[in-house]
């Protein structure tokens, strides 16, 4: 490889992150930002134009942030119109075998991983 090239990511941020919060719906913006290789403070902005954008919305539960993604909503950009998020999310995400949990998002500092959830 050219070292001049540099390399680029096949998903964008906001697919990563969309990715990470489809694996653990309550899994935390730190966790989000380790898994997806961006910092807290990007990994809170790409949260907040996936919410302003209706693909996802958020809800306190006591501490916590739970987040629920609208598997329903077609994708912005008019060549993926026709997609859904859902059906991206299917795509990208491994379907785990009979008996076999979802990868949660791995949390950092040692916290427990809760169970995990459909998107």
């Amino acid at each position: 490889m050219n070292p001049t090239v540099r390399a680029r990511a096949f998903l964008t941020a906001h697919a990563r992150v969309l990715l990470a919060i489809a694996r653990d719906p309550a899994c935390r913006v730190r966790d989000i930002a380790l898994a997806c290789h961006i910092t807290e403070r990007a990994t809170s902005n790409v949260v907040r134009d996936l919410e302003t954008a209706g693909y996802l919305t958020r809800r306190r539960v006591g501490r916590n942030t739970r987040y629920t993604i609208d598997a329903d909503r077609a994708l912005h950009h008019p060549s993926e119109a026709h997609l859904s998020v859902g059906r991206l999310l299917t795509l990208a995400t491994p379907v785990p075998q009979a008996g076999e949990r979802a990868t949660p998002v791995t949390r950092a500092e040692g916290r427990g991983s809760g169970p995990t959830a459909p998107w």
